[in-house]
């Protein structure tokens, strides 16, 4: 560490303490040249989670954002919260275990959609329709088809087909 006064290289730590946050810690000096006291700190340097955007943006990846989208595709659904924490927590789990400390928007809304998907269907309708950004209905009515085309195996009798025979 320099010395501020007189800019020697060698110092010793008079006395250390933790701030009262926990994320760093202060650090009396004393210089062995110049005799003079000096106050450091020190910090973990943080690099965030980036999210890079449909067109190209990146903006930080926020938990609560996740959570809103999530609770906003649930509403009025038999989900938990708990339910809706757990999808958030898998998500967050794959942002950091990942060696990127970037991750399309993309690869995350597939692994919601993947989740949302065996959880329920009106959920992942509604997440799909902000998500796959349909153009027109039609995409939308396809994609509703291979859902509902998923449920139904050939030969089953849905409600539907019941109350005709």
């Amino acid at each position: 560490m320099r010395c501020p006064f007189c800019a020697h290289l060698e110092d010793k730590v008079v006395d250390s303490r933790e701030s009262k946050d926990g994320d760093s810690i202060r650090r009396r000096r004393e210089c062995l040249q110049c005799a003079r006291r000096f106050t450091s700190y020190e910090r973990i340097d943080e690099i965030p989670y980036m999210v890079v955007k449909k067109d190209g943006k990146r903006e930080h990846f926020y938990r609560d954002k996740l959570i809103a989208g999530l609770l906003k595709a649930a509403e009025k659904r038999p989900i938990s919260t708990t339910q809706l924490e757990t999808i958030a927590d898998e998500v967050e789990k794959f942002v950091q275990d990942a060696p990127d400390r970037e991750f399309s928007t993309t690869d995350i809304g597939k692994l919601i959609m993947r989740r949302l998907k065996t959880l329920d269907k009106v959920a992942y309708v509604r997440f799909a329709s902000v998500y796959l950004e349909f153009a027109d209905v039609s995409e939308f009515l396809t994609e509703l088809k291979q859902l509902v085309g998923a449920n139904v195996t050939p030969g089953k009798k849905t409600k539907k087909n019941s109350k005709t025979n």
